[in-house]
């Protein structure tokens, strides 16, 4: 029922960080300069974890922002024998358009052949080709010899052996291919761009300070925190083979520290998911506002619902703004809301306890007989501490507006359970001289200001002295965002259409352009909960005759209801719905894209 949403899924094409001059705007952003995010860190410390976060952050916020994951590349390129290393005198074919398609094609194919039905084949194939000594063995380059068409990964723990010159030499290559489509990317328009690769080395990432010299405008952040490629192989052979390239990468690895201070470079180190943060020379707006938000992250079980208040009297009356009581059927709600709540925090509490006990398991398991290097026992010592931490039980949180139709939806909540704070921030879009009206009333009065607001809901300000735009809610909201990845307890948040709309395109990465659209009706509750994979969406509706809710499908659940009068334009272009309910396009794999 529920859905996964934490990778990019749209690109926002508008920033909206603008100067205010004389009451006019001008396209130009608060900060002309570009940013690249350089990520350092050996595999499976929570990296990539961090990007997609910290893109979901940077663009909800309205910058232009995207990942490039040199690990994709890396499997897209395929073998040495297909890549042409520059020592040989060619140039290399890694950033061709041909070389992508047919890397992504075959392993787009190679995908469709497997279905979830045939678990056993694939896993066979991917051990037969990580067994030493076998058919499938693997060459000096650490790359399948055979090209075996089961297994979508071809680079064994081989590849990454410091002593194997021509496969560094292709990892090398390939990171710096990736960096050179970066650069091309933030010159046509981008404005943070993210390199996504283990850059272990002082070798690699000198190379990289090198190459930004000739970049005019474009300043450099080093975040010194992978994704292993086991997907579908025997889970015994893929450990075995996963433990063999970290010692790889652990042999060769040096931290960031004297080498690059001495270019004076920006960086920031975050030790243990946060616990511990070194930030050297930063300096930049955009620097700062990267530090900040990776300062407030944490891996702490819990549980964001989001919910509007209950059906208000202007609600029934269909003005908007003001601060009017809740009515009969708002009252109903409360109480309904508050019993959810009191369930749903129980059911969550026995899923940690469960979760508590399969990670004691599995660390009394003993699973391994090999002995550990440090960092393998400083990531053992940082689990365990984690799981002790998943055992105490969370507080909870209850976040209202200052309006009384959310404070009136709380009052059934027991006050010895639930902290309950009342935050200006999450306060209705104020609409000016426009509050307390009907959207016939506005229409009819102010004919162009309507008119304004359907053809650009998240820009438009609203008339009228202290009038808000979808943007100014954006700002207003951050310092709540940034709480919300602090904090290491659930929480329920009781707000408006507008605050809802916002907060939930941060968690599922909705762009500028369709927040403002996103259909959220009363009486539905939205859970996320993050996990390390992403957020876990879940949806539940009120249903007034039962007195209870229902979880809903989280996809189906969320929908985008266009204005009338872009309906025409915007559907025309969609081949798939023909009414003004539109889908959200479903989440998609975080994947390196050869388009710019």
């Amino acid at each position: 029922m529920g859905q996964f949403f934490d990778t990019p899924r749209f690109a926002n094409t508008v920033p909206f960080f603008r100067f205010q001059r004389f009451g006019h705007s001008d396209a130009r952003t608060d900060s002309d300069h570009k940013l690249v995010v350089v990520m350092v860190g050996l595999p499976a410390r929570g990296k990539s974890y961090i990007v997609k976060k910290l893109k979901r952050y940077l663009s909800w916020l309205g910058f232009q922002t995207k990942i490039f994951n040199v690990g994709d590349r890396r499997r897209l390129a395929g073998s040495t024998d297909e890549y042409e290393c520059p020592s040989s005198g060619h140039t290399s074919r890694a950033n061709h358009p041909e070389t992508i398609r047919q890397g992504a094609s075959k392993k787009k194919k190679n995908q469709q052949q497997h279905q979830p039905n045939q678990p056993n084949q694939p896993n066979q194939q991917c051990a037969d080709c990580s067994r030493s000594g076998s058919s499938r063995a693997f060459s000096t380059a650490g790359v399948c010899a055979s090209s075996c068409a089961h297994c979508d990964t071809r680079h064994s723990s081989a590849f990454f052996d410091p002593s194997n010159k021509k496969a560094k030499q292709l990892r090398e290559q390939v990171a710096m291919d990736v960096f050179e489509d970066l650069l091309r990317w933030l010159q046509a328009g981008g404005q943070i761009a993210i390199h996504d690769a283990t850059n272990s080395t002082i070798e690699r990432r000198s190379a990289l300070i090198n190459r930004l010299k000739s970049e005019a405008d474009v300043n450099l952040l080093f975040n010194e925190d992978a994704e292993p490629d086991y997907i579908g192989m025997d889970p015994d052979v893929a450990e075995a083979d996963f433990r063999a390239r970290l010692r790889n990468y652990e042999s060769a690895y040096k931290s960031i520290g004297a080498a690059e201070e001495k270019y004076d470079v920006q960086y920031c180190k975050i030790i243990d998911v946060g616990k511990k943060v070194i930030a050297y020379n930063i300096q930049g707006f955009l620097e700062s506002q990267v530090v900040f938000y990776l300062m407030n992250m944490n891996l702490d079980p819990r549980v964001i619902y989001i919910t509007r208040h209950g059906e208000s009297e202007d609600n029934a009356a269909g003005r908007i703004g003001g601060d009017a009581t809740l009515a009969p059927g708002g009252e109903k709600y409360a109480k309904a809301l508050a019993r959810f709540i009191d369930r749903r925090r129980l059911e969550f509490a026995s899923e940690v306890d469960e979760q508590n006990h399969r990670l004691a398991q599995f660390m009394a398991s003993g699973n391994s007989s090999e002995p550990e290097s440090e960092a393998s026992q400083s990531s053992s010592a940082s689990t365990e501490y984690s799981s002790l931490r998943l055992r105490i039980k969370p507080d909870f949180e209850i976040w209202t507006s200052m309006l009384r139709r959310t404070m009136e939806t709380v009052e059934h909540f027991d006050s010895q359970k639930y902290r309950i704070k009342n935050i200006r921030s999450l306060n209705e879009i104020y609409a000016g001289k426009c509050e307390g009206m009907t959207y016939e009333e506005i229409a009819a009065r102010y004919p162009d200001e309507f008119e304004a607001r359907q053809l650009d809901k998240f820009y438009y300000r609203y008339p009228g002295i202290g009038g808000e735009s979808y943007a100014d809610v954006v700002l207003r909201l951050q310092q709540v965002i940034v709480e919300l990845e602090r904090i290491r307890h659930s929480v329920l948040l009781v707000t408006h259409r507008a605050m809802a709309r916002t907060l939930l395109s941060y968690f599922m990465d909705v762009p500028t352009t369709h927040m403002p659209d996103m259909e959220l009706p009363l009486g539905h509750v939205y859970s996320c909960e993050p996990r390390p994979f992403g957020n876990y969406l879940r949806v539940w509706r009120y249903d007034a005759d039962l007195d209870a809710f229902e979880e809903v499908d989280a996809s189906s659940a969320l929908k985008i209801q266009y204005p009338k009068i872009l309906a025409g334009s915007r559907q025309s272009t969609s081949s798939e719905n023909n009414d003004q309910h539109n889908l959200l396009p479903s989440p998609a794999e975080t994947s390196y894209s050869t388009s710019h």
